[in-house]
């Protein structure tokens, strides 16, 4: 990498990202690393500038003592602690503390502001060719951003050397597949193996109505026909994954305990002898969008919303039924479809539709009719931890209300759940 690196050393802060991200703003790269990191280590990170610490003073790096007196560390880099309650307090004014990362990193530190996106792609495919040499890569291609972003950065690194598989497990939202192998077989040019398992898939989670036991079904048998996929393969020696920084900050550092445990980070299962490819493993998400666009990705698929990984399965509540099911993926598109017009796209962070698993009398064609109510779910929040409700209009639900109960199937009723989180969580399930 040659880019001019900020770190920051965990103390234990959970500003770390925050502060991580504001270097990053300045044209800087900046990395978190533990507290105790050792010196051959340290040394061993490339460009490092300088070193911020945010979690106290009086702290021992690798046997070195830092504190309000110490300017360097072991001798050589600046030192900057940022919640110092001394002399001079660290200051809490959003302009006034970046005035002050500012000073350290350029005037302190003498860094250059050369980190963007181009430097980062071109760094990353000269490091996948290095790590993969002549062998293949295979990598689970699931159209989320992560993945689309590792298939695309991995294209233009080793070209037809990847091999990528698109696994259909029926959960999917309307037109996704499709587009998956729209934009990789046709346009990318890439080896894109279309698996459609939708009908295996269900017909595992035929009555099966407990969240946890969907989920494990869905997680279960995708790394079965993922695997079923790889054993018809040859020559694959490495595995892509589309691990993000959040990933592994969430996951736990020495100095703070796990937010929640992801399923790509600490490794793989014994029995996969791959080696990892993870070139996106220390960037934010919107860095990812940011690295997507750069690569040419659509917008659609850059800035698709979150979406859970056993997809529509949780969304469609209770036991799944494929009546039920198509209702949740035509009432999803219908409400994507309704913001886009409304111009809302870009300005809520997730929305979606639910149908749970019962129904209410209504009037269809002057007949009585019993039927799902569809809830409509509308959220705004920046680390997903909590979560505000979107103020939609009400012409805005009228309007969707209207299009859902004419259009969908099975479908008399509209509702908008107006709970943040907490109390409730973005998904019912």
């Amino acid at each position: 990498m040659k880019q001019d690196m900020i770190l920051i050393l965990d103390l234990g802060s959970d500003e770390n990202p925050r502060l991580a991200r504001e270097i990053r703003s300045l044209g800087v790269y900046s990395e978190i690393h533990p507290h105790d990191i050792s010196q051959p280590a340290l040394s061993a990170l490339p460009n490092v500038k300088g070193i911020i610490l945010n979690g106290g003073p009086n702290r021992v790096v690798d046997g070195v003592e830092i504190d309000a007196g110490a300017h360097v560390y072991n001798g050589s880099l600046p030192v900057l602690l940022v919640d110092h309650k001394g002399e001079k307090p660290w200051p809490v004014q959003e302009k006034e503390r970046k005035e002050a990362i500012s000073r350290f990193i350029f005037d302190t530190c003498g860094a250059k502001a050369n980190w963007n996106m181009e430097n980062f792609i071109a760094d990353q495919v000269e490091l996948i060719r290095q790590q993969v040499g002549s062998k293949k890569v295979l990598l689970a291609l699931s159209g989320g951003v992560d993945s689309s972003v590792v298939a695309a950065l991995l294209i233009r690194a080793v070209g037809k050397q990847l091999t990528c598989v698109h696994v259909n497990h029926g959960l999917l939202r309307k037109g996704e597949p499709e587009q998956v192998i729209q934009v990789f077989r046709d346009q990318m040019d890439a080896n894109l193996i279309y698996v459609d398992a939708a009908d295996r898939f269900l017909d595992k989670l035929a009555g099966v109505a407990d969240p946890e036991a969907k989920r494990k079904i869905i997680g279960t048998e995708f790394i079965r026909v993922f695997e079923e996929e790889a054993r018809k393969l040859e020559g694959i020696a490495f595995l892509g994954q589309g691990t993000i920084y959040p990933d592994i900050i969430e996951s736990g550092t020495k100095t703070v305990k796990a937010v929640k445990s992801h399923h790509n980070v600490g490794g793989l299962p014994e029995d996969l002898n791959f080696e990892l490819v993870e070139p996106l493993k220390m960037l934010f998400k919107d860095e990812v969008r940011q690295c997507g666009k750069a690569l040419g990705l659509p917008d659609s698929m850059v800035y698709r919303q979150p979406f859970p990984g056993p997809g529509l399965g949780v969304r469609c509540l209770g036991a799944i039924t494929r009546d039920r099911l198509e209702a949740v993926r035509e009432s999803d598109a219908i409400l994507r479809e309704e913001f886009h017009n409304a111009g809302l796209e870009g300005k809520v962070w997730q929305y979606f539709t639910i149908v749970p698993d019962f129904k209410s009398v209504g009037v269809r064609d002057g007949k009585r009719a019993d039927e799902w109510p569809v809830i409509i779910r509308a959220v705004n929040t920046v680390d997903a931890m909590t979560a505000t409700v979107e103020e939609l209009s009400f012409a805005f639900l009228q309007k969707v209300t209207e299009r859902i109960t004419h259009e969908v199937a099975g479908v008399n009723r509209v509702l908008y759940d107006l709970t943040p989180k907490p109390t409730g969580t973005i998904e019912w399930e």
